[in-house]
């Protein structure tokens, strides 16, 4: 299950897409941020939403907001993404799922009669004290950035 709206997101820390060791609140813009979880690196759905996020970044970043990309690749992944999109926001590398879990976001999941474990896609707008305001789960990605940033800037903005 997810963490709940009006929850304080846990005080974690993971590496970025440059190895650098970032926790989430230190990660916050100075009225908030949205944390995506997504599947995997370079896969049609999380390619797609990574670039709808980097299409959009500045508007998120002008009101203050930053984004943050939260997957189990690795840095390697991580960076190799970036290069390849030209993404230019922090990408978590949550390895050992810590993230995931605090989140509730790593969930069973079933795919063509098959039944596994794996992230949920997910997101989450939280506010400068981190805070969440609004959670989306089992996202699809045609048009949820754009839904996500109307609806920070309404939750967020002054």
């Amino acid at each position: 299950m997810l963490l709940a709206e009006g929850t304080s997101i846990p005080d974690l820390s993971c590496e970025d897409q440059n190895g650098d060791l970032r926790s989430l609140k230190e990660l916050i813009g100075e009225k908030g941020a949205v944390f995506y979880f997504y599947p995997k690196d370079n896969t049609p759905g999380c390619t797609t939403e990574a670039k709808d996020f980097q299409e959009m970044l500045q508007s998120f970043s002008d009101e203050g907001l930053t984004i943050i990309g939260i997957s189990k690749d690795s840095v390697k992944s991580h960076t190799n993404f970036c290069t390849k999109h030209e993404l230019t926001f922090t990408l978590l590398s949550d390895k050992e799922g810590a993230l995931c879990e605090a989140f509730g976001v790593w969930q069973e999941k079933k795919n063509y009669g098959r039944t596994y474990m794996g992230i949920v896609r997910s997101t989450f707008i939280v506010d400068h004290e981190g805070i969440i305001k609004k959670s989306y789960a089992k996202v699809r990605v045609k048009e949820h950035v754009a839904k996500v940033r109307d609806e920070a800037f309404s939750l967020l903005g002054e």
